[in-house]
């Protein structure tokens, strides 16, 4: 009785934390759209855009909340190649030889196929069967190879990154750290486009990004950080940089974004626009360190997340609703519960016992 009474009570601290993890999301992805409209109200613009992507994550990450919980193995694989399908069947979204694809859609198709391998290798590793592990990770694989055949090599590289990512998880036994360095990773690319908006890099590193990057590009991002030094506190207004962009007025192909996802709400939505959108992604990885789900499950989904966003921080990727959805879908299955507290995790979702001391 005495065991069972301590097992109870663990169960419902657990999930006293749990629902207090929930609200705090909640919170997060409330103040994510309850700005936009303060911002638009004062500036003026068209906060729709912002909402229909935080409307989207948020059905996303229930959705996978669901799916993860119902159907571990299942639900992932059919996302896996419900991503794959959209890149390949949706001529907007595939970044082919047409000259009048905007900059966006490239990154658009790089980040679908990531949370694609993302979805594939989180479904490896809740399946029980050895050869169904196998098949979902040669799906992961075909998945970056599909990338590379689209003509987005980013997507091939962020993809194949991922799968090396899932399969080295296995011998990690504390996600802390590796989630830890996955935050860093995206603060360094995050910090490597400011440097290039501000011309802070060394000539030669700069005239490299440039070349690698397109000037067009890098000239949108200046004129982003310009609107952020002149309205740090609200912003231009959500919608209005492609009104006020040099740059992007004297391009025919433009879509009126910057094309970095920390730039665009910095330049829009002021400072506060850019902290909040740094807190959701905070938010994500604390939830996926709290995840009841194994190790390899959570690093492999924070991997696949924090590529995301680091194609988004040079990209215009988070403007697509596709690829919203999946970072909800993706996030969602890594931090399901189980199906019921009174059964015991299968084996290959079991945690280590080293890993819930280190959480």
């Amino acid at each position: 009785m005495g065991s069972t009474g301590m097992a109870a009570a663990g169960a419902d601290a657990d999930g006293e934390r749990r629902n207090g993890l929930d609200v705090a999301g909640v919170v997060v992805l409330g103040a994510c759209a309850a700005w936009p409209l303060i911002t638009a109200a004062v500036r003026g613009g068209r906060p729709e855009g912002m909402l229909l992507a935080v409307l989207a994550v948020a059905a996303g990450y229930a959705a996978g909340r669901i799916g993860g919980t119902l159907l571990p193995v299942a639900a992932p694989c059919v996302w896996a190649l419900a991503g794959v399908g959209l890149a390949v069947a949706v001529p907007h979204l595939a970044p082919g030889p047409q000259m009048s694809t905007p900059l966006g859609h490239a990154g658009a198709t790089a980040a679908v196929l990531t949370l694609s391998a993302g979805a594939a290798c989180c479904a490896a590793w809740a399946a029980a069967a050895p050869a169904l592990r196998i098949a979902l990770r040669l799906l992961a694989a075909g998945v970056a190879v599909t990338a590379a055949m689209l003509g987005s090599p980013a997507g091939c590289v962020a993809g194949t990154l991922v799968l090396l990512c899932s399969l080295a998880a296995a011998r990690v036994r504390r996600r802390g750290p590796g989630l830890v360095l996955l935050a860093l990773a995206v603060a360094g690319v995050s910090g490597t486009t400011w440097a290039v908006a501000r011309d802070a890099l060394p000539d030669g590193l700069t005239a490299s990004l440039e070349g690698r990057l397109s000037a067009h590009r890098v000239d949108l991002w200046r004129d982003a950080l310009g609107m952020v030094r002149q309205h740090a506190g609200l912003g231009v207004g959500p919608g209005r940089f492609g009104e006020l962009s040099t740059a992007s007025g004297e391009s025919l192909l433009s879509d009126g974004k910057p094309h970095s996802a920390l730039l665009q709400l910095a330049a829009e939505q002021g400072v506060v626009g850019a902290v909040l959108l740094a807190l959701a992604f905070g938010w994500v990885l604390y939830a996926l360190w709290r995840s009841p789900r194994s190790t390899p499950v959570v690093l492999t989904a924070g991997a696949a997340l924090t590529a995301v966003a680091a194609i988004s921080s040079v990209g215009n990727a988070l403007s697509f609703t596709a690829v919203s959805v999946g970072v909800g879908l993706l996030a969602g299955t890594a931090t399901a519960r189980p199906l019921a507290l009174g059964t015991p995790p299968r084996a290959s979702d079991a945690r280590p016992h080293e890993d819930r001391l280190s959480r």
